[in-house]
């Protein structure tokens, strides 16, 4: 099983983070500051290090301790930007949740999704894993089209769940079992079958968040 090899469908892919992509990853990471800051976590503690090659180097750490798999998204072979599988829950949860960003001159190529779609499916496949989260703020509307598109099922409103640009901000919750999708995620919305209601979100939850 190496979760760390690369997969990909067209022009899309995922792979493994490498230390050597540090430096073109803190470059997107700068280059996009206004693109990205509304959605990127931060710590109620005070700021943290934006060293990526700290952060590399604590990414693959939790690689080896079996706690994450950190993905660089690709497209057309030039770094796009990241996908990470955290909090792999192994034993009678067998979960983990995934989290992600894509550089704003890629966006609106389908990138995140076919790149969430692979990394579901190896989850699935390759670690058994049984349930995949992800966890989006109400005013994220580009990453609410990705589980609308991919057939993610709503499963309601986490309040002040995760500390996100200086404050504690309410997330929907979204996920996927396995059964849910026994031919694979990428394929269903290839194919057209993902469900595109799966994902909707119930008045009184938008209204309270």
């Amino acid at each position: 099983m190496d979760l760390g090899a690369p997969r990909g469908h067209g022009p899309v892919s995922i792979r493994l983070v490498k230390q050597r992509d540090a430096r073109i990853l803190q470059h997107e990471l700068l280059e996009n500051r206004a693109w990205l800051q509304p959605w990127e976590a931060t710590s109620p503690d005070g700021p943290v290090s934006f060293d990526m090659r700290l952060g590399v180097r604590r990414l693959l750490q939790q690689y080896r301790d079996g706690a994450g798999v950190p993905y660089v998204m690709e497209y057309a072979g030039e770094v796009a930007g990241q996908l990470n599988v955290w909090g792999i829950a192994r034993g009678s949860l067998a979960s983990a949740t995934i989290g992600y960003w894509v550089s704003r001159r890629f966006a609106g190529r389908g990138i995140t999704p076919t790149a969430v779609a692979l990394a579901t499916d190896a989850c699935f496949t390759e670690m058994r894993l049984h349930r995949m989260e992800i966890c989006i703020r109400p005013e994220n509307d580009a990453s609410l089209r990705v589980v609308q598109k991919l057939g993610f099922r709503y499963e309601g409103l986490r309040r002040r769940y995760i500390h996100i640009d200086g404050d504690w901000r309410d997330h929907y919750a979204f996920a996927l079992v396995r059964e849910e999708v026994p031919e694979g995620v990428l394929a269903r919305w290839v194919s057209g079958r993902a469900p595109q209601d799966a994902a909707a979100i119930p008045p009184a939850d938008r209204l309270h968040a």
